[in-house]
């Protein structure tokens, strides 16, 4: 299930937990403690596991000791609380991907939009709710970003009140989200200095920047007081982020832990084993430097 797909929509299969090794076929998981170190502070995105109810997801996400949860919205808080799992990064404002904050004709309806779910997320205790730049559509990147800019400083303000950060995703434009104006760190970090707020900052996915420009871990070094939350995903194919991609996680972890980052890493690969729990654990694990 793609991401764009599962935006607005809940999951109704259900899906066995069955151990596995690498392959996804292989060891059982309780054969010894699992512990993590939390030097990260772990997350999961939740639409990468689709397949399974959302409350079974929770109960597997205690048993793995990952203690957040991506891309969840309002009505889903109750559920959090039930399980202790915090929600890392909310969602539930917006038009989607595709029609976001670089288009003036969608500014009324976003401001609305997002002055409504501002305060659900800090009634719920969470922090960071999630934005668009919204494809291109023809339009330049510099007259993209002012638009951002304007529309965006209608709501800082409310953010700044309620102590919510708001965050525009880092995607990639040659492969998943054709024509999209947010896809390099530069063009980010240049709307971050124009609206000039701590309320105001990117979501890096590392999948979809190292797609687009690559030089992770410097621009991590180079650039890390803008980021405000992390994505992962191997790549090519966005799917597990062991030996079967290109990017070393466990050095890109200890380059964010470097900066001084207390916030929160979400894995967002699509598991491709049978098993998607023993794929999360194994990413987790990776990553838990």
């Amino acid at each position: 299930m793609k991401r764009r797909d599962f935006i607005g929509t809940s999951a109704v299969a259900s899906v066995g937990f069955m151990a596995s090794a690498s392959t996804g076929t292989g060891a059982n998981l309780t054969e010894k403690p699992f512990k993590l170190k939390h030097n990260i502070n772990h997350s999961a995105c939740y639409w990468c596991y689709g397949s399974i109810p959302f409350e079974t997801f929770l109960q597997e996400l205690n048993k793995l000791d990952i203690r957040a949860i991506d891309l969840v919205d309002a009505e889903q808080f109750p559920l959090l609380k039930k399980y202790n799992i915090h929600a890392s990064m909310c969602w539930g404002a917006g038009l989607g991907i595709e029609k976001g904050w670089n288009d003036p004709q969608y500014h009324k309806e976003l401001i609305e939009d997002y002055k409504r779910v501002i305060p659900l997320v800090a009634e719920g205790g969470y922090t960071n709710l999630i934005c668009f730049s919204g494809n291109r559509n023809g339009m330049n990147d510099m007259v993209g970003l002012r638009n951002c800019a304007k529309g965006l400083k209608e709501i800082i303000p409310m953010a700044e009140e309620h102590g919510v950060v708001i965050q525009m995703e880092l995607l990639n434009s040659k492969v998943n989200h054709k024509d999209y104006m947010c896809d390099t760190t530069q063009w980010g970090v240049s709307l971050c200095e124009t609206i000039g707020s701590d309320n105001f900052k990117l979501l890096y996915d590392i999948y979809h920047m190292q797609i687009m420009e690559g030089d992770i871990i410097r621009n991590i070094q180079d650039y890390h007081q803008y980021y405000g939350h992390y994505h992962t995903g191997g790549n090519p194919g966005r799917h597990e982020i062991d030996e079967t991609q290109e990017i070393f996680y466990p050095a890109v972890m200890k380059a964010i832990l470097e900066t001084g980052y207390t916030g929160h890493v979400a894995q967002e690969f699509v598991p491709s084993w049978e098993d998607k729990i023993a794929a999360l654990k194994q990413g987790v694990t990776i990553c838990d430097v």
